[in-house]
């Protein structure tokens, strides 16, 4: 009879997905799957509670899931209907950010997780990369190469933290792999607040421009390896980058700030 109870007190535990959940679940696959492209637009409601067999308020409970994943964009009054939209990096940034915050994770935290994947980005990007990837790094070099040379008297310090970080971004971008783009996309904004953070409390105006000038130096000789396919070389320097750069950007108690820190 106690194991019938447990049995029973263990099935309550289990909830049936709503009917409006399925739909979703349904439109979902057509729009993963590519069936349903960006920009497409969904029959209207009237074909869609026929095709469906439920009602508007159910059918309303769908579209709802799907807006708040932005998959669809919903658009009301006389011109209305329902267009099929794709996630933007910046949704799943704000909530993998607020998941960091809400665990209390640390700047160190976040900085030992690019010391892994950013290394591993830079050796596949020089295994692979093309005469268009290098032009970008070269850009992205010269963006900052500008501002170092115009000098700390008219630096916009965000601006220069801004254009340093586009050169992590490509390498990441550029790597061949859609994770590891991603994964840079969503910890960019994470990043560069805390990048921006540690510029500023660093008042030396000759100590910022020694660091920027010897960043701008680790860069070109990095596109150097990249045009030479030395792919193992182009990793061990961008891990001594990262790690030579940790420990100007944590230095104090910049390292123990929580997330949260950046945010509130």
């Amino acid at each position: 009879m106690a194991a019938v109870n447990r049995a029973g007190d263990a099935s309550k535990l289990v909830r049936a997905p709503k009917t409006a959940e399925l739909i979703a679940d349904q439109l979902r696959s057509g729009i993963v799957r590519g069936v349903l492209k960006k920009g497409d637009s969904l029959p209207t409601e009237v074909e869609l509670v026929k095709q469906f067999g439920v009602s508007r308020p159910t059918l309303r409970e769908a579209f709802r899931i799907l807006e708040s994943e932005s998959l669809i964009i919903v658009r009301r009054g006389s011109r209305g209907g329902v267009l099929v939209s794709a996630p933007e990096t910046s949704v799943a940034a704000r909530d993998f950010g607020l998941l960091l915050q809400m665990s209390g994770t640390t700047l160190a935290d976040v900085y030992d997780a690019r010391k892994v994947f950013e290394p591993a980005a830079a050796e596949m990007l020089a295994r692979r990369a093309t005469d268009e990837d290098i032009a970008e790094l070269k850009a992205a070099a010269g963006a900052l190469a500008a501002l170092v040379n115009e000098g700390t008297e008219s630096a916009d310090l965000a601006e220069w933290s801004a254009a340093t970080f586009r050169f992590h971004d490509l390498i990441l971008e550029r790597a061949g792999n859609t994770t590891l783009a991603l994964l840079g996309a969503v910890l960019r904004e994470v990043i560069t607040r805390h990048m921006t953070r540690a510029v500023a409390s660093t008042t030396d105006q000759a100590v910022i421009e020694k660091q920027f000038k010897n960043t701008l130096r680790t860069f070109r000789r990095f596109i150097a390896l990249v045009e030479a396919k030395d792919a193992e070389a182009a990793r061990d320097l961008w891990a001594e980058h990262m790690d030579r750069a940790g420990r100007k950007m944590l230095w104090g108690t910049l390292g123990t700030e929580t997330v949260i820190d950046l945010f509130a």
